[in-house]
């Protein structure tokens, strides 16, 4: 089994998504939350059943989708690092993810 750990950026990502749905549907963020917080709880179990993101060939990252999330991890053998969650739709811009890998190393 292996230990999750949320980093603040990733948390507050989720937030600002929830609360963004929240806007026009309270019940729907709520459940948004859930299906997400959810989803990650299964990576205590299986730390490696996330998919490899494309746009990260080759690299320690995975991801797991829960829509309209995306939801960046590293696995390190023992702790499952949840780095990154952002919309579907939106860019994704690596060197975000590296450099919030690399302040939670730091930590």
């Amino acid at each position: 089994m292996a230990e999750l750990i949320w980093t603040e950026p990733a948390l507050n990502d989720l937030d600002v998504i929830a609360d963004y749905i929240a806007l026009h549907d309270q019940h729907a963020a709520r459940s948004l939350v859930q299906r997400v917080v959810q989803h990650v709880g299964q990576l205590v179990e299986h730390p490696e059943s996330g998919s490899r993101p494309t746009e990260l060939r080759g690299r320690r990252y995975r991801q797991i989708i829960e829509p309209p999330c995306r939801v960046f991890y590293r696995y390190d053998g023992q702790h499952v690092f949840i780095l990154y969650v952002m919309r579907e739709e939106m860019r994704f811009r690596t060197g975000q993810l590296r450099e919030r890998d690399r302040k939670q190393r730091k930590a």
